[in-house]
């Protein structure tokens, strides 16, 4: 299967190197040498090799910054291989965690198996929530409430689809923006809220969307 690969990698040659061994096995590369291209481009890979030593910004704070806001998966490819780091970069969420130099069968086998994993993971077991007489499509992107279509505006649905994603979990403050803004550097809190007040408004189930105080919010009642 063809993965689309985002190489963030300083040097020059490495990442040459590296790039052309992976596109002559069928994978599309997009090279990078820095944290902030990383964190602007990941959105257009289906799985980042990561260097840590970049110029701009510590690797792991990369990947803690990435992992925020997607769930794409990452495999460190780094020389720092003391256990500090590496279980830092595990705990951070990194999906495999290689150090340099690495065989390159090695390190195509350990993609296949962190992309295996991915998409398992995210396949959804059913496109459609119910929460009493709320019925939420996620494919169809509609909301019913009671069997009638309440009509949900574009950032109205995707707040209401984190949420119903873990229905009766509670969910951050700083995850549901980091999910519907889709921005590793800033998500506007008080754009939230205003969506938030409408969804809460075209639902008309108080107490269904319920605030938890100083953290965040749940679907579902308790």
């Amino acid at each position: 299967m063809a993965v689309r690969v985002l190489l963030v990698e300083d040097d020059a040659g490495v990442a040459g190197a590296l790039a052309e061994s992976l596109h002559a096995r069928g994978h599309p590369v997009t090279s990078v040498g820095r944290g902030a291209d990383a964190l602007h481009r990941h959105r257009d890979a289906d799985l980042v090799l990561l260097d840590l030593g970049l110029p701009d910004l510590d690797g792991l704070d990369v990947l803690r910054k990435i992992r925020a806001v997607s769930p794409v998966p990452v495999i460190v490819l780094t020389a720092r291989g003391d256990e500090r780091s590496v279980v830092r970069g595990l705990r951070l969420g990194a999906d495999d965690y290689l150090t340099k130099p690495v065989r390159l069968a090695e390190l195509l086998a350990r993609m296949d198996a962190v992309v295996r994993r991915a998409v398992a993971r995210t396949t959804p077991a059913g496109d459609v929530v119910r929460i009493e007489d709320v019925e939420i499509d996620l494919g169809a992107r509609r909301v019913l409430v009671a069997g009638y279509d309440i009509g949900l505006t574009t950032k109205e649905f995707e707040i209401l689809a984190v949420l119903a994603a873990r229905p009766g979990t509670a969910v951050s403050r700083q995850q549901l923006m980091d999910e519907v803004w889709g921005d590793a550097y800033l998500a506007v809190s008080r754009s939230l809220d205003v969506h938030l007040t409408g969804l809460r408004a075209k639902l008309d189930r108080p107490g269904l969307l319920t605030t938890i105080r100083g953290f965040g919010y749940r679907l579902g009642r308790d």
